[in-house]
């Protein structure tokens, strides 16, 4: 690994080597895309500074608070690492937001999908993407909480916490496929990837304990019994 040649690359491999490393991300094909893509250049311009730090960022497109953040570092990266993603996979993400995790994922597969609600969202991520020149991630707006149309992918990233997991959406995987969410309530959430293993069946494996935003859009019931 080269050594950093400015404050900026300092940072980075800071980052990798103090936040993402420690959270158990050991594949080195996440690491170097974590060290080479830009990440300060998916990030709202007054949070540039935060871009490197391990905390959800605010994104504020066009100085409008869109409620919405980023994910941590060193989660974005597990994320993307407990995909398994191989380079001929075909990818589903639910839940643009700056781009950032496209990105990613765009390094470790042949195509990503990026589902977006929110119209400035989608338009911050595009703009962010064609910057960097990634020609390999399509962004759509819409409602991808239970699918999105009707091609099956090798893998299918939620970047919003679900109560649960549609059935719909798990069917989209191709046999084989991994499927990776955070399912749960505040403060009890839970990452699990489902593979399907035939058509009709899937094995689901926990992951890992962790608290992030509802995906936009979905309902989130505070009844208690």
């Amino acid at each position: 690994m080269n050594a950093p040649t400015s404050l900026i690359e300092q940072s980075r491999f800071n980052m990798v080597e103090q936040q993402i490393r420690p959270a158990n991300v050991f594949d080195s094909a996440v690491l170097d895309a974590m060290l080479s893509l830009p990440r300060e250049n998916f990030v709202p311009e007054r949070y540039k500074n935060l871009a490197f730090s391990d905390i959800e960022i605010p994104l504020e497109v066009n100085g409008i608070d869109t409620h919405e953040t980023m994910l941590a570092p060193k989660l974005e990266a597990r994320l993307a690492q407990e995909l398994q993603l191989k380079p001929s996979d075909a990818t589903l993400e639910i839940g643009t937001g700056s781009g950032f995790q496209a990105a990613l994922l765009s390094r470790l597969c042949t195509q990503v999908l990026s589902i977006e609600i929110d119209t400035h969202i989608a338009a911050f991520a595009k703009e962010n993407l064609q910057r960097e020149k990634i020609s390999n991630v399509n962004v759509e707006i819409g409602d991808g909480r239970t699918g999105w149309g009707s091609a099956e992918f090798n893998a299918i990233l939620v970047t919003g916490s679900l109560p649960n997991i549609p059935d719909s959406l798990k069917y989209q995987l191709a046999i084989g496929g991994r499927l990776v969410a955070v399912v749960g309530q505040a403060p009890a959430m839970t990452a699990v990837r489902i593979t399907r293993t035939t058509a009709a069946s899937f094995e689901t494996e926990t992951l890992f304990e962790t608290c992030i935003k509802p995906l936009s859009g979905t309902t989130v019931s505070h009844f208690k019994f």
